[in-house]
């Protein structure tokens, strides 16, 4: 569960969070869409202690971020291309990520078995520096390393940009199962408003910082109000 109490930040005179109170239940699929500068990436990076909120806290499991690292071990993210370390090969990025994690080699190639559909043939086996991958593929390799320790949470803005459309199915397909499988939490922001509809059982929509709709999405029941929202706004 996460829980969001009187956050608020600002950058001068812009408020990029005001948030009374929130709550995330354990195995939502939360969809976070809200136009640019609605305040997504700032909540996120509040969430995973990236950014220091100017009043309030949030809570992951309770767990305050700001206090205690014991959430990393249960939580998996992926935010920008910074999450990477570039001059590393996937493969390597991947050992790398299972020595500090306790996992055994042949582990990790097993857990990697997971991922094939979505990497595609694109990204293990070509012997490239992430850094020299197309940016849909290092999406690619940011999405597998946020889920690759099987975390309770994952945290993933923007999952869908650089990605081709059949890679676009493919991961709302994995992110779907991901959930149905392990019970975990999934919170994703997106400007892809068909995308988010399509696997979120909830949906936030921010504007300025302020979430101004929570609104349930069985079967895509949001869609309406979200559409007229954002034709409205365009």
């Amino acid at each position: 569960m996460i829980r969001i109490s009187n956050l608020k930040k600002a950058f001068g005179n812009t408020i990029a969070s005001d948030i009374p109170a929130f709550q995330v239940n354990d195995g939502d699929i939360l969809g976070l869409v809200g136009n640019n500068g609605a305040g997504k990436t700032t909540l996120f990076r509040m969430l995973l202690d990236l950014l220091k909120p100017d009043e309030g806290s949030v809570h992951l499991d309770d767990v305050n971020p700001a206090e205690s690292e014991a959430w990393k071990d249960t939580t998996g993210a992926y935010i920008d291309e910074g999450f990477l370390i570039d001059f590393l090969t996937p493969e390597e990025y991947f050992v790398f990520l299972g020595k500090i994690n306790g996992i055994a080699q042949k582990d990790v190639d097993e857990r990697l078995t997971h991922f094939e559909r979505l990497a595609g043939g694109e990204i293990f086996g070509h012997k490239k520096l992430i850094r020299n991958l197309s940016a849909g593929n290092k999406q690619k390799v940011g999405i597998i390393s946020a889920l690759f320790n099987s975390p309770k949470l994952v945290i993933l803005d923007e999952p869908f940009n650089f990605l081709d459309p059949s890679s676009q199915n493919v991961l709302k397909h994995v992110l779907k199962d991901y959930n149905q499988q392990t019970g975990a939490t999934i919170i994703i922001s997106s400007h892809n408003l068909a995308h988010t509809i399509d696997i979120s059982t909830r949906i936030a929509l921010l504007e300025k910082g302020q979430i101004i709709r929570d609104l349930p999405n069985a079967e895509g029941s949001a869609k309406a109000e979200l559409e007229s929202y954002f034709e409205t706004e365009g």
